[in-house]
């Protein structure tokens, strides 16, 4: 089993990184892959391609089809931008599971779908934490957790590592080898052991599913910067669209609540457990960024597929 680290030639907050990687020892040129160059180092297999990093749709199974070569992870070197323009340094899983069928996903992926979360994003993002900050990119660069969003679609469990958000930041060579940093020692590629490999853990059993708030999800972060924290799918208030059909709000049920909501909900559910066999997953809510009947809604959505609630004790 390989791990895949996948960037792109036209986004300089990916090939920055990839860069600074192969930079280090041990890498060896790897196989042609339908045009695209890879390199080999240990377990490890970076794929280059010329196009958007969120349009190269099922680079697992054709990496898998191409060598034999059973791909167990994936992860993607990219950009981030945001409306604030603030640097930062983000983690996060990827799908559009709230999306109906026949809408077009703005930044790629499939509707009502979404990639098993890597089970390194927790791990990952309190090991970036620490590189960012012994490296003296902290304060300037906020390093944190985004909620699952875009593409590209893929079965293997998935992660995002990004630079934002403009293009003075995603050239920054500093910032670029903090996120090499990051991929060469999570993956233990220098020698040490890698960094949340769930398949060696062997006490925290339970997983968050964080449920509600902004894109940067502040009240699931909370919890996941403490050490051994491992986190699922993260579905900020986007990716539930809950529609009110006039029924008093303070009976709302899950019933008699439309949108997509449900759909996001029970996909990332089914997509966070398989990625994490033998794992608890339990839902985190973030409270105050529902009114009432939303959270009454969920929460009986929550009871229906039987889903525990957890509290920020749970999860330590």
């Amino acid at each position: 089993m390989v791990t895949l680290v996948v960037a792109t030639t036209t986004d300089p907050a990916s090939v920055g990184p990839a860069s600074a990687l192969l930079a280090m020892p041990g890498w060896h040129p790897g196989p042609l892959v339908q045009d695209m160059e890879s390199f080999v180092n240990r377990e490890v297999r970076l794929l280059k391609h010329d196009n958007s990093i969120v349009r190269e749709d099922h680079l697992d199974r054709r990496w898998e089809e191409a060598t034999g070569e059973f791909v167990d992870e994936v992860i993607f070197l990219s950009k981030h931008t945001a409306a604030s323009n603030r640097p930062a340094l983000t983690v996060h899983p990827i799908g559009v599971p709230h999306l109906r069928e026949g809408e077009v996903p703005a930044a790629g992926g499939k509707p009502g779908w979404a990639a098993p979360p890597n089970p390194r994003i927790g791990p990952w993002l309190r090991l970036l934490k620490t590189i960012a900050e012994s490296h003296n990119i902290t304060p300037e660069f906020e390093v944190t957790l985004e909620a699952t969003h875009h593409g590209p679609e893929i079965n293997s469990p998935t992660m995002f590592v990004e630079i934002g958000s403009t293009e003075e930041y995603w050239k920054r060579q500093d910032a670029a080898q903090a996120i090499a940093l990051l991929v060469w020692e999570g993956l233990g590629l220098g020698g040490g052991g890698a960094v949340g490999d769930w398949s060696r853990n062997s006490g925290q059993k339970k997983v968050l599913l964080g449920i509600g708030g902004g894109h940067y999800v502040p009240r699931h972060m909370d919890i996941i910067l403490k050490d051994g924290v491992w986190v699922g799918h993260l579905l900020s208030g986007y990716s539930l669209p809950m529609e009110d059909h006039g029924q008093s709000k303070a009976q709302a049920n899950a019933e008699g609540v439309g949108g997509t909501w449900r759909e996001s909900i029970k996909v990332a559910f089914e997509t966070t457990k398989a990625a994490f066999p033998g794992g608890e997953v339990l839902a985190h809510l973030d409270h105050k960024s529902f009114k009432s009947w939303q959270k009454n809604a969920v929460l009986g959505f929550l009871a229906e597929l039987n889903i525990k609630i957890g509290k920020p004790g749970d999860f330590c």
